[in-house]
């Protein structure tokens, strides 16, 4: 993706959850230079990988396969392994109509996937086999507002602008908006984007960005290089 595609997505996302009665905490306005200078004192939101998450899986077609996200906090590996401590993480994530987020599943992660506003959030899922890989042919079951729902494999949910589904670790699933873009929340267990996004298909979860412009605000994939 080319920066410059980059800094427009995130001023229409931006414009996007402030239309929703949502507003960004004010590290994500810093500019690069900002960070820099205030990475001392926000070393937990480098760490935490916390920020601006924008994604085309590294296929270059982001309107028909892509999804933006926002990491407002996250814990912490080892306190979710010690049964204590800050063992949650929350995401705004925007899908734009029919932009594909594809089938995946997660290891470690539970996950609330909340539709915020906008259109209808379409969740297409499938059950695992005994060893956690998709099953073509396996159902399962989900909670939508806490409400048991047996699912066939392939059920496309359609959630309205206040509705949710609860997604368990071995729970596959794809997503996207149908009749317009999506402001979703997410509430889940600790994230780790690095290693616990299996995908059905091999992509990448990280895009590969193209420096055209100089970057507007940085991406979460960017504090390895920004922040040495």
């Amino acid at each position: 993706m080319k920066r410059s595609e980059i800094n427009s997505i995130m001023a229409e996302a931006d414009e996007m959850i402030r239309r929703h009665g949502f507003v960004l905490p004010p590290f994500a306005f810093w500019t690069p230079e900002e960070f820099e200078r205030n990475k001392s004192h926000a070393q937990n939101v480098i760490d935490a990988r916390c920020g601006w998450d924008i994604t085309d899986y590294g296929e270059g077609r982001y309107d028909e396969l892509g999804l933006f996200l926002f990491t407002l906090r996250n814990g912490r590996l080892t306190d979710l392994q010690r049964g204590g401590g800050m063992c949650y993480a929350e995401k705004l994530l925007i899908s734009k109509q029919d932009q594909l987020s594809p089938m995946h599943t997660h290891v470690i992660k539970a996950e609330d996937i909340i539709n915020r506003g906008g259109a209808t959030l379409v969740v297409e899922l499938f059950g695992s086999n005994d060893n956690g890989q998709f099953a073509e042919d396996r159902g399962g079951t989900v909670y939508c507002d806490g409400i048991r729902r047996e699912f066939a494999a392939g059920e496309k949910l359609k959630l309205a602008p206040g509705e949710s589904v609860t997604l368990m670790p071995g729970d596959w699933h794809a997503f996207w908006g149908e009749g317009g873009d999506v402001l979703i929340g997410e509430v889940s267990t600790v994230n780790d984007d690095e290693t616990d996004n299996i995908f059905r298909e091999p992509i990448g979860r990280f895009a590969n960005v193209e420096e055209d412009v100089a970057p507007t605000h940085l991406l979460v994939s960017d504090y390895q290089t920004w922040m040495r």
